[in-house]
């Protein structure tokens, strides 16, 4: 009876999961042809355009080190709710909610410093590495606040008692997504930092 009811619930959160990292592996491979793009221009030289000695924003340290420990606190949040400890729980994901913030917060700071270095994203004082540099921030931070409204979601459920530590699928898809938009961060600045070095 048990092994019946439970059948379709499997089905269902290896599914769920499955569809996540196919959106995960078409998200990779977006970014990876930003990256590529911003390779073969630097090789190129477009019309002489490209800053070889480029400084990214301060605020983009701040927010990766946002964004980390908003991944820790996903992680803890997790734990408390395998314990079934609510309470932490809450404390674990509105923290997370808030770091969150923290960091889109930090990105447009950072697109502040951009403008007050005298790049903008187009016209006439615009440059061809730090409009790379925008559109790879850009549509990064427009996946953070997608984590963000399933954020949300998982908040709202929370509240409503949906989860338990037998009833954890919508807390760990939305968690996977979260440390996703995390680790795909801390690649692409690793890359932004260390790239002018080598080229």
């Amino acid at each position: 009876m048990d092994l019946t009811q439970g059948s379709p619930q499997i089905k269902r959160a290896r599914s769920r999961k499955m569809m996540l990292w196919f959106a995960i592996g078409a998200l990779i491979m977006s970014f990876a042809g930003l990256v590529s793009a911003f390779i073969v221009s630097s090789k190129q030289r477009l019309n002489e355009d490209w800053l070889v000695d480029f400084q990214l924003p301060d605020a983009f340290f701040i927010s990766l080190v946002l964004i980390l420990l908003s991944s820790l606190t996903f992680v803890l949040g997790k734990r408390a709710l395998q314990q079934n400890k609510m309470q932490m729980v809450t404390i674990w994901l509105l923290a997370t909610l808030g770091l969150g913030i923290g960091f889109v917060y930090s990105q447009f700071v950072g697109f502040g410093q951009i403008i007050v270095d005298g790049y903008n994203f187009t016209g006439p004082t615009s440059n061809i590495t730090m409009s790379y540099i925008y559109v790879i921030a850009i549509l990064h931070i427009t996946h953070v606040i997608a984590g963000l409204v399933c954020l949300l979601v998982v908040i709202y459920n929370h509240f409503k008692q949906k989860y338990n530590s037998n009833n954890m699928l919508g807390f760990e898809l939305a968690a996977n997504f979260w440390h996703f938009v995390d680790m795909l961060w801390l690649v692409l600045f690793l890359f932004l930092y260390f790239f002018r070095y080598i080229i």
